[in-house]
């Protein structure tokens, strides 16, 4: 079993906290849709897509990487989320970090994490000196001894996105001076079950080396069918839930939509 029936009561519980806060706090904004209102004649469905919007908003990556903690915390030596990576960054080191980025934007090298990783450690590291931006992994976790430091990203980011986080994995490596695992994460997969594809990633990852999406992820950090027991987690607590968020939508739906 992937995951154990105390990591499934933890989950349940953070999700369930979060919705009932939801459900307790939330207040529409936005009181007039003039055009969305006429185009749809359906105050109940816009209702319910104003709060889903608010939920998800709220939710943000931070809900993935507190499941992710649950997770691996069973398995870990140690597990935590916006973690500080610490160290320093030299010169050296980052113009090697620049032109390997600019070696996979230009398509003139395929990526390999193990290679790029290799030459960021041969790089000097002397006069670094401390660099804010970057210094935050959204989960971490030490597991045999080893260190792995993950960014959690939205599922279809915009086109820098990718570059701008192959450079941050790089600068882990360099401020920790030593082989850490670094990956990029996506929760799922939005084109399932097609394979995930973006234009926005011209290269840049070396996929499932440190470039994980979906069931690759979770079943990474908890183990083999972990993401279908998650998803029936969720299911379980929406099923929970789906009698107040009717009412819930409602309610809201009562509230005039339309001021003009």
């Amino acid at each position: 079993m992937a995951l154990s029936n105390n990591q499934k009561q933890r989950i349940e519980e953070l999700l369930s906290k979060k919705i009932e806060n939801k459900l307790k706090s939330y207040g529409r904004e936005t009181t007039s849709m003039p055009f969305l209102a006429r185009l749809i004649q359906d105050n109940e469905k816009i209702a319910a897509y104003s709060f889903i919007h608010s939920m998800a908003t709220t939710l943000g990556m931070s809900i993935y990487e507190e499941v992710s903690v649950i997770i691996a915390s069973e398995t870990s030596e140690e597990v935590f989320r916006n973690y500080g990576v610490g160290g320093a960054i030299s010169k050296e080191q980052k113009t090697v970090i620049a032109n390997i980025i600019a070696k996979l934007r230009n398509g003139d090298r395929k990526a390999k994490i193990e290679e790029e990783i290799k030459e960021v450690l041969k790089a000097a590291a002397i006069n670094g000196e401390f660099q804010k931006s970057g210094n935050i992994a959204d989960f971490y976790m030490k597991r045999n001894g080893q260190e792995y430091y993950f960014e959690i990203k939205t599922v279809k980011p915009n086109i820098d996105v990718f570059e701008k986080s192959k450079t941050k994995l790089l600068e882990w490596v360099a401020r920790k001076r030593m082989p850490i695992k670094v990956y990029l994460a996506f929760p799922y997969n939005p084109y399932h079950p097609k394979p995930y594809h973006r234009f926005t990633e011209v290269g840049m990852m070396d996929s499932q080396n440190d470039f994980l999406v979906g069931d690759e992820y979770w079943d990474f950090i908890g183990g083999k069918d972990t993401f279908p027991e998650l998803l029936k987690t969720f299911d379980i607590v929406g099923k929970n839930f789906k009698e107040q968020l009717n009412k819930k939508f409602k309610q809201i739906a009562k509230e005039k939509l339309d001021s003009y």
